[in-house]
């Protein structure tokens, strides 16, 4: 067997649509924040520029779905769960973001959905995680 045979399996990461789809995903996520008054409490945890959290959000999942790691690696030692822990998320701000989310997956549609319905509910619990 040549070396060029053996296959390096797709990452999550690749299977979903690669940047493209995490920028998306970013873009859609907080338009719905933005416009949508179902997700009041979720915008009013924002500041006034979203652009900003776009990226962060596009490049946490990038490395959270297994592409590249920036996210992680100019946040050492940091995950959402540590980030978001200073802040009083209620449980209707965490099932605010979580629906708004499974929303945003749906309208983007990833290539690969059975991985994207893995995706939207992990993201789905650990949203739901941070309301206390």
């Amino acid at each position: 067997m040549t070396e060029a045979a053996i296959a390096t399996p797709l990452t999550p990461f690749e299977r979903l649509g690669g940047h493209a789809t995490m920028a998306a995903i970013a873009d859609r996520f907080y338009t719905l924040i933005e416009t949508d008054p179902a997700y009041a409490q979720v915008r009013a945890m924002h500041g006034p520029d979203l652009t900003p959290i776009k990226a962060s959000l596009a490049s946490f999942l990038a490395g959270w779905s297994g592409g590249p790691r920036d996210w992680f690696t100019q946040r050492p030692g940091r995950c959402m769960m540590s980030i978001h822990a200073a802040y009083a998320i209620s449980p209707v701000a965490a099932r605010q973001w979580a629906e708004a989310m499974d929303r945003t997956i749906t309208d983007i549609a990833p290539p690969d959905g059975q991985l994207a319905d893995t995706m939207r509910q992990l993201l789905s619990d650990m949203a739901l995680a941070m309301g206390r």
